[in-house]
């Protein structure tokens, strides 16, 4: 079955192009790229054709745009006061209500299920897609093939999630040209990447599909599930409150994302926060900039597992914080 898509598809490339096309598409594709042998070899030795992986990866281009694109990530570049202006706009909170009221018994049966609130669910479609309104504009196979064979400090990472993504052309019966996505090869409303589509992603309303990419149900379902598995605690905080007895040593300050110290150790260190939570539940402790002041947090549990779907507490905090905004609008305007 993957073999006769494959052949379709390149049979319809030769009549829309011509063969001269297609020539010049093999010479500057990656299916003769040095470091993409061994890739082929190892897919070989995984059951798959080698001629059909070679085939593909000489239809797959190099795009500089996401070479440039993956050197300068926003959450390197800027502070959080610049980063959260990106996201708590009233456009885009607005959007978060429109997506919540379209999609309210879904949201509310996935909330049932995983045990993931609604609004966290809406903002992280909110964050990675405006609701589906820009789900990424590159071909997979070229992202995953500019990364793991042109980007060397990636390229292990990226070559990986280029098996996985053959791996999910296989498993779907999906065109190995039509799917897009971000420079990173992320997918769909939530922008899973191929590893976390086969390891994540539901069919949540039985069609016998997982489709991440047209059907918000099963996008809605998918990001649920991912919390879930990733160890989501159902109505517990994602961030609190500090108050500084002493001055914070420096080496305590955004130095993990994953919380180790309890709270009751922080307050023996003369960091306390709010009344009423758990002095045994773990916090790390965050200093985020806007307009050159400083904020202090504390992320919880909840806080490291939202950064297991990007490893960034400022996106972390724009999430949380957009499913708060969005959250209160929405109560509003049902109330």
């Amino acid at each position: 079955m993957f073999k006769a898509k494959v052949t379709g598809l390149l049979a319809g490339v030769v009549l829309s192009v011509g063969f001269a096309g297609v020539q010049n598409a093999v010479a500057h594709g990656y299916g003769d790229h040095p470091r993409a042998q061994q890739f082929i070899s190892d897919m070989g030795k995984e059951g798959f054709d080698e001629g059909e992986i070679r085939t593909i990866l000489r239809s797959a281009e190099r795009q500089e745009s996401i070479l440039k694109a993956i050197s300068r990530p926003a959450e390197k570049r800027l502070n959080w006061g610049e980063y959260r202006n990106i996201f708590l706009k009233d456009k885009r909170i607005n959007q978060g209500v429109e997506f919540w009221k379209k999609h309210k018994e879904t949201l509310q049966r996935a909330e049932a299920k995983y045990g993931v609130p609604a609004e966290i669910i809406v903002a992280i479609i909110g964050v990675e897609t405006r609701y589906g309104r820009n789900m990424g504009s590159y071909r997979v196979i070229d992202s995953l093939a500019t990364l793991g064979f042109d980007y060397p400090p990636r390229g292990k990472f990226f070559k990986g999630q280029l098996k996985e993504y053959f791996y999910l052309l296989r498993d779907e019966n999906v065109d190995p040209f039509s799917l897009k996505g971000s420079y990173a090869g992320a997918m769909g409303f939530g922008q899973f990447i191929p590893s976390s589509f086969r390891s994540f992603a539901v069919d949540f309303d039985g069609d016998g599909k997982k489709d991440i990419w047209n059907n918000p149900v099963d996008a809605i379902g998918s990001v649920a599930n991912y919390f879930n598995a990733h160890g989501w605690k159902a109505d517990a905080p994602v961030r609190s409150n500090v108050v500084m007895r002493k001055v914070a040593d420096e080496t305590w300050i955004n130095a993990a994302l994953k919380p180790e110290i309890t709270l009751n150790e922080w307050s023996q260190r003369g960091i306390k926060t709010r009344q009423g939570l758990n002095l045994d539940d773990k916090a790390t402790l965050l200093r985020l900039e806007s307009k050159g002041e400083f904020q202090h947090w504390f992320g919880l549990h909840n806080f490291y597992v939202i950064t297991r779907y990007n490893h960034s507490r400022l996106y972390a905090m724009a999430v949380y914080e957009l499913s708060q905004a969005v959250a209160k609008k929405h109560s509003g305007v049902a109330g």
